[in-house]
């Protein structure tokens, strides 16, 4: 569900990048060629896997709700679980349930991760040298999951992943290769649907509706 063998050096980053009393966010979800990977920008400190006291799964997205409203209406988040998102507080989350929700995501073959790991206290946005610092470690988590195809969300990390500047509104439904050394990934930006992006989120759905569909 999750890969142990970049948890080391995604922790260093964090030391560099994010609060130094938070943990990292790794990705999770299917770990063997999982039909799609999800990737967003960096997580935010409400995480509550981000909590050092947290001894549970350090996956995106732990005690939070809007998020979860898009993978529920994109067909792959059964609905008690979902439900459950949006009815408990963020410290009724448990270890059992973000495993169950995770462990849900891999059987329906998919991957969530961010491309910076870095959580902060506050939600200011990233330069993009800091998500530039991730692309190596990214490219190795790419490498060993190796996902059939790849989701991006919000202009910001589809430009700095396709090396490209990518206006998300332009480029809807359409695959962009993403070369790791011998390997080619179609990457499929679309928009961010958290935050001031929930205006989005219609779009959002519909993407990548598209894109699970091919």
């Amino acid at each position: 569900m999750q890969l142990m063998q970049l948890q080391q050096s995604f922790d260093d980053l964090q030391r560099q990048f994010g609060d130094p009393n938070l943990n990292a966010i790794y990705g999770a979800g299917c770990v063997s060629s999982p039909k799609a990977c999800f990737v967003f920008m960096n997580p935010p400190g409400r995480n509550v896997a981000a909590d050092p006291t947290w001894t549970g799964l350090r996956a995106p997205w732990l005690g939070t709700k809007n998020i979860w409203k898009l993978f529920y209406q994109i067909g792959v988040l059964p609905k008690h679980i979902f439900e459950r998102t949006q009815r408990l507080h963020s410290s009724e989350w448990t270890l059992d349930f973000a495993h169950e929700i995770y462990q849900s995501l891999a059987d329906q073959d998919l991957y969530i991760t961010n491309l910076a790991k870095c959580t902060q206290q506050d939600a200011r946005p990233l330069p993009n040298s800091v998500f530039r610092a991730y692309l190596p470690s990214f490219h190795k988590e790419m490498t060993v999951i190796a996902p059939q195809r790849i989701i991006t969300f919000g202009n910001q990390v589809s430009s700095i992943l396709l090396d490209a500047p990518i206006k998300v509104s332009a480029v809807r439904k359409s695959a962009m290769p993403l070369r790791i050394k011998s390997q080619s990934y179609p990457v499929y930006p679309t928009f961010y649907p958290v935050g001031q992006g929930m205006r989005n989120i219609d779009h959002a759905i519909e993407d990548i509706r598209w894109v699970l569909q091919r």
